[in-house]
């Protein structure tokens, strides 16, 4: 007889969990990429991605509180479609999510190496290797059990957020912020092509549906997780790329995508 999983995600586990799926590659890479098209545009591209995933974020809390087992979106399409096209999406949200946890890794690594001076192992750059490490890190927490998990993801995400949050709050009084004619300089083409491309910093707040097997309380958590995570996630973005455009010209955000680092 299958075990049933302990629910053990809070309010608060939840939370950090869907903000570090969304918090990553996407706001430390793409408004390098997002500049390109829409200049200080990008500002809004951001926001406007932001209410355009909540109907999204409110149809997987609806499903996620339905069914509040682990699987997520295989469950959902299994039940409805049957098991070939539940494996079918199944699979392709393993493979999304592996190769959005790898972009994350290779995005974000090079900016803790701005801190951290490693050599190289084995002939692999710092990069790569701490990147390699790190994964097999979570790996090792995941396979514990959702409480460890939790509380590293609570931990992680609070040290990723206090740095945002130093980076935002000491570049606000530097930053020349884009009036309404900057912002639209490139016009709703511009703008629109950037959300589009923005739109996954966002994906990840659906992720928890995955684990709601394992949250207490699922009909008032998921919801309030996703929903709280995603309105903090957005207002973060907006505030972090706004100091971005005020504090350096457009041309230096376009030129690298990463940090100069490994």
């Amino acid at each position: 007889m299958a075990k049933d999983l302990e629910r053990d995600l809070g309010l608060l586990s939840v939370m950090a969990i869907s903000i570090g799926a969304m918090v990553g590659s996407g706001i430390f890479i793409l408004p390098a990429l997002a500049v390109k098209d829409a200049g200080a545009g990008m500002i809004l591209a951001f926001a406007i991605a932001g209410v355009l995933v909540v109907p999204a974020a409110l149809s997987k809390a609806e499903m996620a509180t339905a069914m509040p087992e682990a699987g997520g979106t295989y469950i959902y399409i299994e039940r409805s479609m049957g098991p070939l096209l539940g494996s079918v999406a199944g699979v392709g949200t393993w493979f999304a999510l592996a190769f959005k946890g790898a972009l994350a890794l290779v995005g974000g690594v090079p900016y803790l190496l701005l801190v951290l001076d490693l050599p190289p192992v084995f002939g692999l750059r710092p990069t790569t290797w701490f990147a390699l490490a790190l994964a097999l890190l979570l790996v090792g927490v995941n396979l514990l059990g959702a409480k460890q998990t939790g509380r590293l993801q609570v931990a992680i995400v609070a040290v990723m957020l206090a740095a945002m949050a130093w980076f935002a709050v000491g570049g606000v009084p530097a930053s020349e912020f884009a009036g309404a004619d900057a912002l639209l300089a490139e016009g709703a083409s511009g703008i629109f092509a950037a959300t589009g491309l923005v739109f996954v910093s966002f994906a990840g707040v659906t992720k928890i549906a995955s684990v709601a097997e394992e949250v207490e309380d699922p009909d008032r958590v998921i919801p309030l997780g996703m929903l709280g995570s995603l309105t903090f996630t957005t207002l973060l973005y907006v505030l972090v790329v706004a100091v971005v455009v005020g504090v350096l010209p457009l041309e230096s955000i376009a030129a690298k995508t990463t940090a100069d680092a490994g």
